[in-house]
């Protein structure tokens, strides 16, 4: 209807416009930053064009009902923000934007660990609107607990645990535009304002900033941990815990047998290893090896509404969602991820009746078809 006003999008409707004008509007650092590994971004892609849903019809599809449920709470679709660290390098307002978004359309938003506003400011910025957190499992096991504390706190309702970066990967982007956010103070949020963090340190971030830095860098990440440690955290919350980065049914049986709440398929947005499994490629010998005995979500690769829908379909109970709400914050601020989202859930609740469904609990694996080789 704004078009017989002569009113067009602000943004680019079309994911793949999208991500180049973000591109465009950011540094090349940032982008850089954001983009990760060309063969494995491209597999993730590719993964989704092997799957073809096969609509319905006839279906009586005028009352639809996006919700999904997970760990005892109804959500008002089967999406989440996924986590994504240094927001502020693509816009100044950095996470607290997509948080008041969020909240606004409800959709739970995953705090990173590595954001540069603290947690209890993104925590203020959505209210009482739904929110987890996300933890980079640290060498310092006084900060693990603290910053785990501070997310019950305020009011995170569960903990993903993302396991793909005890070490940070070899990033070519990254390396030619001699880049690490860290480095230049970004990101470290959580870090400068945890007490026990503080407690390390001989001179407070404020006083010695480079000390701070270093000393983030030092603890960052850990390449010693098993799945022994996993106990650890068991005994710090009581809230569900979620393991990001299964992409082996092995690991889903252990997940299992350390008493995790659900799991998190995700190759990281292809941004780890290079020449990864893609993502969606691993759903579905995740989803049979856990039979039901905990949710399996689904990260990396997401882009249009038909993801979604597939995702859910071969037994994700619910998706995140990453660069493409990145994209409208760089274009756009608040106002470019509103346009984001909202653009993706009108397209979430069109395809679903127009596939033959009023709800995701309805999909299954002979909702789609997978293409000859």
């Amino acid at each position: 209807m704004a078009g017989l006003a002569g009113q067009h999008p602000v943004l680019p409707v079309d994911s793949a416009a999208l991500e180049h004008a973000a591109n465009a509007a950011m540094t090349p650092e940032a982008s850089g930053y954001l983009d990760g590994m060309a063969d494995s971004m491209r597999a993730n892609l590719a993964a989704f064009r092997r799957w073809r849903i096969v609509p319905r019809m006839l279906r009586n599809v005028a009352e639809r009902d996006l919700g999904v449920e997970l760990f005892g709470k109804r959500y008002a679709t089967p999406l989440l923000l996924a986590p994504i660290g240094v927001q502020s390098i693509v816009h100044a307002e950095g996470e607290l934007a997509p948080a008041r978004v969020a909240a606004s359309l409800g959709i739970p938003m995953i705090f990173s660990s590595a954001s540069t506003a603290p947690l209890e400011q993104v925590a203020e910025a959505m209210g009482s609107a739904p929110r987890w957190f996300q933890l980079y499992w640290s060498k310092d096991p006084e900060f693990n607990a603290s910053i785990v504390a501070r997310a019950e706190r305020a009011g995170c309702e569960a903990i993903v645990v993302t396991l793909d970066t005890f070490l940070l990967a070899w990033r070519p982007l990254d390396i030619q535009n001699a880049y690490l956010p860290f480095l230049l103070g970004q990101g470290v949020g959580n870090y400068f304002s945890d007490p026990a963090f503080r407690k390390s340190l001989s001179k407070t971030p404020e006083e010695d900033p480079q000390s701070a830095i270093m000393r983030f860098i030092q603890i960052f990440t850990n390449p010693s941990l098993t799945w022994a440690d996993l106990a650890t955290l068991r005994d710090q919350t009581k809230l569900p815990i979620l393991l990001k980065g299964i992409l082996h049914p092995d690991d889903a049986h252990k997940a299992l047998e350390a008493g995790i709440d659900g799991v998190i398929v995700s190759n990281h947005g292809g941004r780890q290893v290079e020449g990864a499994i893609a993502a969606l490629d691993a759903l579905p010998a995740v989803v049979e090896a856990v039979a039901g005995r905990m949710p399996v979500l689904f990260d990396s690769g997401i882009r249009r509404a038909s993801d979604v829908l597939k995702a859910v379909a071969l037994g994700a109970r619910a998706v995140l969602l990453g660069r493409p709400y990145m994209w409208g914050l760089a274009l756009g601020g608040e106002q470019g991820v509103r346009e984001v989202l909202r653009n993706l859930l009108a397209d979430l609740d069109l395809t679903l009746a127009l596939s033959g469904y009023t709800s995701f609990a309805d999909l299954n694996p002979s909702s789609l078809v997978r293409e000859p080789v």
